[in-house]
């Protein structure tokens, strides 16, 4: 089986590393213009230089990545698997991709991601629903790059500090490198405009804590998860970057590399 992996960061290369163990193959590392490679692999900032075919192209780049090079990807009937879920509260970014897989016959796959019990929202989702909910708390230092920064001193904080209410998808678009469990639950419930999201900065914790709430005709449940970054940046999460190895597993498995 071979890939395209996109990124460098923590996500990418946890990825990279456990490639050997599942038997995949990458045939290009897709990177910003002028950002040094990380591995032996050929580097390339844009799709229609690989040089190679690959089965799956991996987008562990977050959003812009996904918009740079998703609608490449699809157009070329590559099929893409990215944890860049937040993305897609870009109308425009949404429409583009469905355009472009429709055209090259392609799909675009999400990862779960840092969460779960989604298969239970989306099936609860097809009755009638009353709410969805979803918090995401983490230590203050895991919402640093992000608008949390410009409300409280992050470093000060010795309380919790609720920094977002609103829409999963303002949260989504706001919080581009936060938000992605948000989007997972908007995706797999009732919708981006429909979820609500609560952002909150918590030094009393060490991990990343995300909780889902959800009530309808189907009756109600409450899903908490309480999962550690990856060691190289606290903003991501170390299921996050499991669940791609998952996903790899899986389809290897399935299609019969």
């Amino acid at each position: 089986m071979k890939v395209a992996i996109i990124g460098h960061g923590a996500i990418a290369s946890y990825v990279r590393k456990a490639l050997d163990q599942y038997g995949v193959a990458e045939v290009a590392e897709v990177v910003r213009p002028g950002k040094e490679a990380t591995g032996v692999t050929p580097k390339i900032s844009d799709l229609r230089d690989l040089p190679a075919a690959p089965n799956l192209v991996v987008d562990c780049g977050g959003h812009s990545a996904l918009s740079t090079h998703g609608p490449i990807a699809l157009g070329q009937g590559i099929d893409i698997l990215t944890v860049s879920l937040g993305a897609l509260a870009d109308a425009d970014l949404y429409d583009r991709l469905l355009s472009q897989a429709i055209a090259g016959g392609s799909r675009l796959h999400l990862t779960s991601g840092a969460i779960g019990a989604l298969d239970a929202l989306r099936a609860a989702s097809k009755s009638a629903m009353e709410a969805v909910t979803c918090a995401g708390r983490k230590p203050p230092l895991g919402w640093m790059g992000s608008p949390a920064e410009e409300k409280f001193e992050l470093y000060a904080l010795d309380k919790e500090a609720q920094h977002f209410s609103g829409t999963a998808r303002r949260a989504a678009l706001d919080y581009p490198k936060n938000a992605n469990v948000a989007a997972a639950v908007a995706l797999a419930g009732i919708g981006f405009d429909e979820t609500q999201v609560a952002l909150i900065a918590d030094p009393t914790i060490k991990t990343n804590v995300h909780e889902i709430d959800a009530k309808g005709d189907f009756g109600e449940f409450r899903f908490t998860i309480s999962g550690n970054s990856l060691p190289d940046n606290p903003r991501s999460s170390a299921l996050t970057a499991m669940s791609v190895i998952a996903e790899l597993a899986e389809r290897k498995k399935r299609v019969g590399f």
